[in-house]
């Protein structure tokens, strides 16, 4: 039996290979989408465990929130670049959950994040279609994993489509967002402690129109939390 796993796992490797979504090298274990070198290169922030870090800032005398946090930073032409397009261009749906489980297992038994469940940052509903999930609810899967919380989809809707917010500075992206986010009455959905999760934060507009229609609800509370963090 171990001659023919052996072989049948050679036959996958050349009919099937497996690459590092990082770096490409095929050197890597088939229940992960980074191999050992570009995790150990993943630039973290280590935000999570401090009051008045740089993502709780930006929102800061804009959006009441309790607590945010990015696991890594982001940049240009850098490794996170790489690992972002591969999920949302080249549908890399496990490499969402496993980023998702990496930023959940920082969350977990965080006292900061003391949340009642995961809702990640929704898609107009054409392009979630076009692209076939939603990135930002991957990652909820991938922190659920790890953490044991739900996932809700249905507490948040995006109700029209805008142009990208490629190239808009803060003023602009906010006024691309506004008014689009509409949250289901809390008598419907009943959860208190939000967990709001998107892929990356920039300027944190779309997360700040996410976070307003959601505390309009006066028994909610907001937490955020992103795998990405750009300063830029």
């Amino acid at each position: 039996m171990g001659v023919l796993a052996n072989w049948a796992e050679a036959a996958a490797c050349l009919f099937f290979p497996h690459h590092c979504a990082g770096c490409g090298t095929d050197r890597l274990d088939r229940q992960t989408e980074i191999c050992l070198r570009c995790l150990h290169q993943l630039p973290q922030t280590h935000f999570t465990g401090h009051a008045d870090n740089p993502v709780e800032k930006i929102f800061w005398g804009r959006t009441q929130v309790q607590a945010a946090t990015s696991l890594f930073f982001y940049s240009q032409d850098s490794i996170m670049q790489a690992l972002l397009h591969e999920l949302k261009y080249r549908g890399n749906q496990e490499l969402g959950i496993q980023l998702g489980s990496l930023l959940g297992t920082v969350l977990k038994n965080n006292s900061r994040f003391a949340v009642d469940v995961l809702v990640p940052v929704p898609l107009y509903p054409s392009k979630e279609k076009s692209r076939g999930f939603n990135q930002a609810t991957l990652i909820c899967q991938g922190i659920a994993a790890v953490t044991g919380l739900p996932v809700c989809t249905t507490l948040l809707r995006r109700n029209a489509e805008r142009s990208t917010q490629t190239k808009k500075d803060r003023a602009e992206r906010w006024e691309n967002m506004r008014g689009i986010f509409e949250a289901t009455p809390f008598n419907e959905v009943p959860y208190k402690n939000i967990l709001l999760i998107d892929d990356v934060i920039t300027t944190g507009a779309t997360l700040e129109a996410c976070g307003q229609a959601i505390l309009e609800a006066e028994e909610r509370k907001l937490w955020i939390a992103s795998v990405c963090y750009s300063n830029r």
